[in-house]
């Protein structure tokens, strides 16, 4: 019988512990809309004023997205020691939605650790300097149009996201 308590018990500590554990690992948030108080983090200009693709990063424990111009923008944020590193999700827009404007689609966002990024390139983005140009898919197809290589999030070199 006392052996049938004590399994019960490690039975009952396993089940809560699986539980708490579930709550852990909750879904990232979903990536938000751009409206017109969507300011960038570091330039402080309204994201509806440029063009290109933007940035998103949701930090544990605030309901509301970092915004940023541009690309570099997201890949410094996550460099810098000072910026908190408590990340929940990391969303880009998908230049595989760009229409001929060059810009993309603001309502399609990608994981930002998923993306495939063009680095190098001869493409200007919204804030009127060579940008990382992330894809979920034809990121050779672009990269053989307007240059550069394709890279993955973890690959983009630091000194290519702090070059002037």
């Amino acid at each position: 019988m006392r052996k049938l308590c004590v399994a019960l018990t490690l039975a009952a500590g396993l089940s809560l512990a699986a539980c708490n554990g579930a709550d852990n690992a909750a879904a990232p948030p979903a990536p938000q809309a751009i409206t017109t108080q969507s300011v960038g983090h570091y330039c402080g200009m309204a994201l509806l004023d440029h063009g290109g693709p933007k940035g998103q990063i949701f930090i544990k424990g605030r309901p509301d997205p970092i915004w940023f111009s541009s690309i570099k923008q997201v890949f410094a944020y996550t460099l810098l020691p000072e910026e908190p590193k408590a990340v929940s999700a990391l969303y880009v827009n998908d230049m595989g939605t760009a229409g001929p404007d060059g810009n993309p689609d603001p309502t399609t966002w990608i994981d930002a650790r998923q993306a495939f990024y063009v680095i190098e390139g001869r493409f200007v983005g919204g804030m009127g300097a060579e940008d990382a140009m992330p894809f979920s898919a034809l990121a050779r197809a672009f990269a053989q149009a307007h240059g550069g290589r394709v890279v993955v999030f973890a690959d983009v070199p630091e000194p290519y996201v702090f070059a002037q």
